[in-house]
């Protein structure tokens, strides 16, 4: 089986609320806007997965939430600030034909 990776970085987070724990930082306004870019782009170049891995992170849902995909994403803590190993494993654990993997760097 032909397997296709998308690997997207979540979009521009916010660091208005500087005690705010990492993993509850929300998209800032940019960020939104090219969420919803990356979603457009994606249905123009026949980029729909039909499978989501996404970070559980609150910047990743909200990533993921603006590219606007008619699929649900599976939600892992693990992928949160993940090693490469770990989304390889990620990878080979799912099932889907193409792939969406949004966490963040350095993974």
């Amino acid at each position: 089986m032909k397997l296709t990776l998308i690997l997207m970085r979540h979009a521009k987070s916010s660091w208005d609320s500087p005690t705010m724990a990492d993993h509850d930082r929300p998209l800032n306004k940019r960020g939104v806007t090219s969420a919803q870019a990356l979603g457009d782009w994606l249905r123009e170049n026949d980029f729909i997965p039909d499978e989501a891995l996404v970070s559980s992170a609150a910047r990743t849902q909200e990533t993921f939430a603006g590219l606007d995909l008619e699929i649900d994403p599976s939600l892992s803590r693990s992928l949160y600030h993940a090693s490469a190993d770990t989304l390889h494993t990620a990878l080979n654990n799912a099932s889907g034909s193409k792939v969406l993997i949004l966490a963040h760097n350095p993974g």
